[in-house]
């Protein structure tokens, strides 16, 4: 299993005002999705796919407050989400959401849980599987 750190998501109460916020005080550039409500933040040099060119780097999205996306979260990319969803309850974790394509499976796949600290955390898994 990878287990890299590959996104973040931050919740957002006024979407306007916080896509404003985010563009004018750090200059992250918004690639908007009004269809699922959300915005991929683009925080660093990135190819035509969306994907940081240095290394370490990550981008990340915005998202209107709610059930899953309370306060920020920190996503980490998995080779199989359901293997992973298994690994975490094993070691006391709660799944709050699992695994759901992004859009068509395409872009990908993600999921929810909570840590033994009450935190909540996304998973990712590369499309089409």
């Amino acid at each position: 299993m990878s287990a890299q750190v590959v996104h973040f998501e931050i919740p957002l109460d006024n979407v306007e005002r916080g896509h404003k916020f985010y563009q004018q005080a750090f200059g992250w550039q918004l690639n908007v999705m009004p269809e699922v409500n959300y915005a991929m933040a683009l925080t660093t040099d990135s190819d035509e796919r969306g994907m940081p060119k240095a290394p370490g780097a990550i981008n990340g999205g915005m998202g209107k407050r709610g059930e899953f996306l309370k306060g920020p979260v920190i996503t980490i990319m998995v080779d199989d989400i359901p293997t992973a969803e298994k690994a975490i309850e094993k070691h006391g974790g709660r799944i709050l959401q699992r695994k759901t394509p992004i859009g068509d499976g395409s872009m990908g796949f993600t999921g929810y849980f909570q840590d033994t600290e009450g935190n909540i955390m996304g998973l990712y898994q590369a499309g089409s599987r």
